[in-house]
């Protein structure tokens, strides 16, 4: 009987840990998708091993997709909500909008609306900014970089004005076709969104961690 009883409890105590696990949903481009690495070496991959570190109830849901821009981002993000239901959203998307020149006005309103939907489930949401090559003129490149200052600064959502910081033009750091990110780079590309994430999160003393 006393083992029966045992055996209930440790299953109602298992189904209430696996309830309160929250999900951290990460919607973003080929950046976070860890083009041409093996998924696993990417910085979403190590996202879940920080958590896990911490030993902390947290489920990344990683629906990144190479090529997707905003548009396309707006487009699957009501189904993704709907799917998995995240208490926390980071969204990582834009950069192939301005890398293809495309309207920033549209890319501010598909961005700023997919916020707004994660805010209406009751979602903390992470933006990470991005910045394009100066090659694309000063007014086009400041203009796209100020979209997220300005929806972070509306919507009061967290931020990280540049996912890249520290990895773009650095050696070692990029791919051969300069866009996409290494290996090497990716704990770095971690350690910049985890600023932002971290208090998000509710999580204390990242820096004390395990080595």
């Amino acid at each position: 009987m006393r083992q029966w009883i045992a055996t209930i409890c440790l299953s109602v105590l298992c189904s209430i840990a696996t309830v309160q696990a929250a999900t951290v949903l990460v919607v973003g481009d080929s950046i976070s998708a860890a083009f041409g690495l093996e998924t696993q070496q990417g910085w979403v991959a190590l996202l879940q091993q920080r958590l896990l570190e911490h030993n902390a109830e947290f489920k990344v849901v990683n629906a990144s997709i190479s090529g997707e821009t905003s548009a396309g981002g707006l487009s699957r993000f009501p189904d993704l909500l709907a799917q998995h239901q995240p208490q926390y959203v980071i969204i990582e998307l834009g950069g192939n909008d301005g890398l293809r020149g495309l309207s920033l006005s549209h890319m501010a309103m598909n961005l700023s609306t997919m916020v707004q939907k994660a805010k209406q489930q009751n979602a903390s949401v992470l933006l990470l900014g991005m910045r394009l090559p100066s090659n694309y003129g000063k007014r086009y490149t400041d203009a796209f970089y100020n979209v997220y200052q300005r929806i972070a600064e509306k919507e009061k959502v967290a931020l990280v004005g540049f996912l890249l910081e520290g990895v773009g033009a650095v050696d070692g750091m990029m791919q051969a076709d300069g866009v996409h990110p290494t290996q090497l780079a990716q704990p770095l590309l971690l350690e910049n969104t985890w600023q932002e994430l971290e208090p998000l999160l509710g999580l204390k003393n990242s820096s004390n961690r395990s080595q």
